[in-house]
């Protein structure tokens, strides 16, 4: 079994507001099998001496469209679904390399991509994926052109890269059971109006009460949760009231709105990075420009929701949700939230609450004995500068999943 024994380091453990100085840790195998205050002895293992460096738990992004190549979502849609695998691949391997070890796609990603990722056919972090997310015909999932409506179904459209159109209780049910057929670890909805969506108002309302409580039904049989794309108080309540365990974005959520996703247990995941990357690269991007006239509202807002969401004690999860070359800014998200959250909330973001999402307490987001080998080392300490984890990687030298170095530069 192979073991490596980390030395010297200072641990972010996934949970705690502080460092723990001094701190060695033994993997065995793909799992973390000491963490001590004291020296740990092995005959077998790698021994690495961290120089000091920050030990923390993998990154994880909770809001990821790895197939999502092309700011034009409907440019996308014309690109070849073999183009668009290779390039997904080579995003999940960017992603690998800034120290995210687990990505939720939030639309799109499928069971061939997941399980490159596990076999070591790509390299690259632990997909957890919906499949293709749910629309109905007009909403934010929806970017035929207005000449295919009549043409085509929204289940045969051609194409349809992230997302599925399935209108009414039947196709929803229909859709949903085919999504956890193909290995969706959930399932998500759109409830609102969005950005990238170039006819669909932010204020719209997605979806009946009783397709939304068809789709929470048919993934709690199995055990999962529905995510919702929502932006407004009404969208997110209506949601949430029936049963949406996960609110995606939430930029003009109200404080009565948050408070009852608190009492619900929801979690939200904002995305405020992909709304300054739009603005400053989206037109020339090619992102039509009806859905840069959207933009402004969801952005000004951004900060303000997570001062509301944190106030009413709601979990939030990190996420990026970029498009295209955007997707480099990736770790922008952490410099943005620190504005007005504590390093450690942003750090458990992507670590332990991020984790708990996903339903992976214990295993992933925390590093602690029988807990996932998903570690990094950091150079510098992130609770005093978050922005070491900015970048491309340059100050994460190694990044180890299941007990494997992916990355490994410390010796360079």
């Amino acid at each position: 079994m192979d073991a490596t024994l980390f030395r010297n380091v200072r641990l972010f453990d996934g949970l705690a507001d502080t460092l723990a100085e001094g701190v060695e840790l033994l993997v065995e195998g793909d799992r973390i099998k000491e963490v001590a205050d004291r020296p740990i002895t092995s005959a077998t293992a790698r021994v690495i001496d961290a120089g000091g460096r920050t030990l923390m738990p993998g990154l994880i992004d909770a809001h990821v469209h790895a197939y999502g190549s092309e700011a034009d979502l409907g440019r996308l849609e014309r690109l070849p679904r073999s183009l668009q695998a290779l390039q997904a691949a080579e995003r999940l391997r960017q992603s690998l390399q800034r120290g995210f070890t687990t990505i939720r796609d939030a639309g799109g990603a499928d069971w061939g991509l997941a399980i490159a990722c596990e076999t070591g056919l790509i390299a690259g972090p632990r997909l957890f994926y919906p499949g293709r997310a749910l629309s109905p015909t007009g909403g934010h999932g929806d970017m035929r052109p207005n000449t295919m409506l009549d043409q085509f179904c929204g289940c045969c459209a051609p194409a349809m890269a992230l997302g599925v159109i399935a209108d009414g209780v039947d196709e929803v049910r229909k859709a949903v059971r085919g999504e956890l057929k193909r290995g969706a670890h959930a399932i998500k909805i759109m409830a609102s109006g969005g950005v990238a969506s170039p006819s669909d108002p932010i204020y719209a309302l997605q979806y009946s009460d009783e397709e939304i409580a068809c789709a929470v039904w048919e993934a709690k049989a199995w055990r999962s949760y529905v995510l919702a794309h929502a932006y407004t108080p009404e969208s997110i309540h209506r949601a949430v009231r029936l049963g949406v365990r996960s609110i995606e974005h939430a930029n003009l959520i109200d404080a009565p709105t948050a408070a009852f996703m608190a009492e619900r247990e929801a979690f939200a995941v904002p995305t405020l990075v992909t709304y300054d990357a739009l603005e400053e690269e989206g037109p020339a991007l090619g992102l039509p420009a009806a859905s840069m006239a959207k933009l402004a509202s969801v952005k000004e807002a951004g900060l303000g929701s997570l001062e509301i969401l944190a106030r009413a004690g709601v979990r939030m999860a990190f996420g990026s949700d970029l498009l295209g070359t955007m997707h480099r800014r990736q770790s922008d998200e952490f410099v943005i939230r620190r504005q007005v959250l504590p390093a450690a909330e942003v750090l458990r973001s992507a670590t332990s609450t991020a984790a708990a999402l996903l339903k992976q307490e214990g295993a992933l987001g925390v590093v602690a004995p029988g807990a996932l080998a998903d570690l990094i080392l950091v150079d510098g300490d992130p609770l005093a500068d978050i922005g070491v984890l900015t970048g491309q990687g340059e100050r994460i030298p190694f990044v180890m999943k299941g007990g494997v170095a992916m990355i490994d530069r410390l010796a360079a």
